[in-house]
């Protein structure tokens, strides 16, 4: 029976062995197979996405912060503080005051607004050169028109048009045809009229 346990050994050592042989056969293919994916493996990818969009989200956060501060830094420079009335004496000052900073800042409210439509402009105009170069013509929004007004317009510009011919005809005496008969009846009562 040892015979038959020690070849029983022997066999399931030979398995073993080739187990173990195909196991690192199919690990090393694996790593093959990694080494020429390269340097980023999907797990890489995920991280390196990650660590980029938190990245980005804190580039967000300073910028929106940096422009609040620019925005109240703003708002100190340009809002006046409001004196006490109550402590003051000389009202008209205040007023003429706060009047001549309203006047500043609608000027310049003004100035910024036509700067602003000068650029709107030239943009305009350079948008149309740049596809008139490139041969690019955009179709420009067409209003939209109805067209029961346009059928009423035509009807009044017709009528405008139309010539009274009645009012170019000379006016004639009507009792100058009339004969002499007519007028001795009309002169005339009837017997029941009187």
């Amino acid at each position: 029976m040892s015979d038959i346990d020690a070849d029983e050994a022997r066999k399931m050592a030979e398995r073993e062995r080739k187990k173990e042989e195909v196991r690192k056969r199919l690990e090393e293919a694996s790593r093959m197979k990694k080494a020429k994916k390269g340097f980023l493996t999907p797990e890489r990818k995920k991280k390196l996405r990650k660590l980029l969009m938190m990245k980005a989200a804190e580039d967000l956060k300073q910028q929106q912060m940096l422009k609040e501060q620019e925005r109240q830094r703003i708002l100190q420079e340009r809002i006046i503080p409001l004196p006490d009335l109550e402590q003051e004496d000389d009202l008209e000052a205040v007023y003429d005051e706060i009047r001549e900073r309203l006047i500043e800042l609608e000027s310049e409210n003004y100035d910024v607004s036509y700067v602003v439509r000068q650029k709107d402009f030239e943009i305009n105009e350079l948008t149309i050169a740049v596809n008139d170069l490139r041969g690019k013509f955009v179709k420009p929004t067409l209003k939209k028109v109805s067209k029961t007004e346009g059928k009423f317009d035509k009807l009044k510009k017709k009528e405008a048009t139309k010539v009274d011919f009645r009012a170019q005809l000379k006016v004639v005496d009507k009792n100058e045809f009339a004969l002499d008969e007519e007028d001795g009846e009309k002169k005339e009562k009837a017997a029941w009229a009187k």
